[in-house]
């Protein structure tokens, strides 16, 4: 049995510091051989329905209630208290994590209006809409925990916006789909009205509160047995996910590559990300928070919940397949972005402790570890162990990833 829990640590270590080049890879064999993830997209276990809503249960869906489920396994409701306090600071991040995207997308959708095509305009609109619309990743609750961040406002940030999303999404795709045109405009208003609530209800909150009740219920001790097997079906099942959903999109895009399309998603998506991330830095620095809060806010207004978004794509776009470009270009983005504050704060934790060699050391290898991550986030871990300040050392925790 030890040597078994020997090697799933190995493998598990593996995949969380060559997570990003694994789903390079994964990205890069749905461009070359789509067929079975395009099969995977075909699998159906019925359709459920929700207050007058129905959806297709996907394979796609029910991996990504997987995902969910593992993130909910990885939330300490005690950790959550402590916000009770401060209500109007985490109103304030999701606010703000709705808002500003939908801000930045009217913009962009005017500065665009000369682009020669008006078709790839609307794509562009359209993936972005999907992104602003989905939830916080609850892998920003790792690279904030890495960066001796505020870990409750974390997690309320990360719960708050998967428990809000079914009203929040809605909301968010309405706003775009009247900055979009035609057939585009159509599907983002029928998406909002029918359709995204039963999605978000069934794949993403029910998924989430099963998580938080299952570990209520059996306890921590109970649930580390079983945390090294969940991490590894957890990463399985992502990259098994990602290469679902961008088998889509991905084969077209390299057979046929439009640069300027291509160039033009690179550089909206990577304003917005960093956008985001600035506006969590600017947001702290307005009330005056401390590092650690700062910290929690730009992780948390920075990465969002992508693999929602690609199964959401997916499943209610399947006619318009390039609108997932923006999302996966976004997902790639978000983890640099990360990584580069991630740098940057561990620099300034150094300092301040007077070990700059060894934390930085710990960041850049990717042995820094900290809470639960799902769809759309960076391989790190559980927030059940806060790690020490000084430790080199790797833990085996549950991961998600978003």
């Amino acid at each position: 049995m030890t040597g078994e829990r020997t090697s799933l640590d190995r493998i598990s270590h593996f995949v969380h510091d060559h997570f990003l080049w694994l789903l390079l890879a994964t990205y890069a064999v749905a461009a070359a051989v789509p067929g079975l993830g395009l099969a995977i997209r075909d699998v159906s276990a019925g359709r459920v329905g929700l207050a007058g809503e129905s959806m297709n249960l996907s394979l796609p869906a029910l991996m990504l209630g997987f995902l969910l489920l593992n993130a909910g396994l990885g939330v300490k409701a005690s950790e959550l208290r402590d916000l009770a306090r401060r209500p109007s600071l985490l109103g304030l991040g999701l606010a703000a994590n709705l808002l500003i995207p939908i801000a930045f997308i009217f913009v962009v959708s005017r500065a665009m209006r000369g682009w020669h095509s008006a078709d790839e305009v609307q794509l562009i609109l359209v993936g972005l809409g999907l992104v602003a619309s989905m939830p916080i990743a609850g892998s920003s609750t790792a690279w904030s925990q890495n960066a001796d961040g505020d870990l409750a406002l974390s997690l309320g940030l990360v719960v708050g916006s998967t428990l809000l999303s079914p009203f929040a999404t809605p909301m968010a795709l309405h706003a775009v789909g009247f900055m979009a045109k035609g057939d585009y405009a159509e599907d983002l208003h029928e998406l909002a009205s029918h359709g995204s609530g039963v999605f978000l209800m069934a794949c993403v909150v029910a998924p989430s509160l099963l998580g938080i009740a299952i570990r209520l219920l059996v306890g921590e001790p109970r649930l580390a047995a079983a945390r090294p097997y969940l991490k590894l079906a957890n990463s399985a099942n992502l990259l098994v996910l990602s290469y679902s959903n961008a088998s889509a999109a991905l084969p077209q895009a390299i057979r046929n590559p439009d640069w300027d399309f291509l160039g033009a998603i690179m550089a909206i998506t990577s304003a917005l990300c960093v956008l985001a991330f600035a506006s969590g830095w600017a947001i702290a620095r307005r009330v005056g928070a401390s590092p650690a809060t700062r910290a929690s806010l730009m992780y948390g207004l920075g990465m969002n919940n992508n693999g929602t978004g690609l199964v959401l794509a997916s499943m209610a776009l399947a006619d318009h397949p390039r609108v997932m470009l923006p999302i996966i270009v976004y997902n790639l983005v978000q983890q640099v972005v990360a990584g580069i504050v991630g740098h940057i704060e561990g620099r300034r934790i150094g300092r301040s402790e007077g070990h700059s060699g060894l934390r930085g050391h710990a960041i850049r290898s990717g042995e820094a570890r900290g809470p639960l991550s799902v769809t759309g986030g960076s391989a790190r871990h559980s927030s059940q162990e806060r790690p020490l300040r000084h430790e080199t050392g790797r833990r085996a925790d549950g991961l998600d990833r978003p």
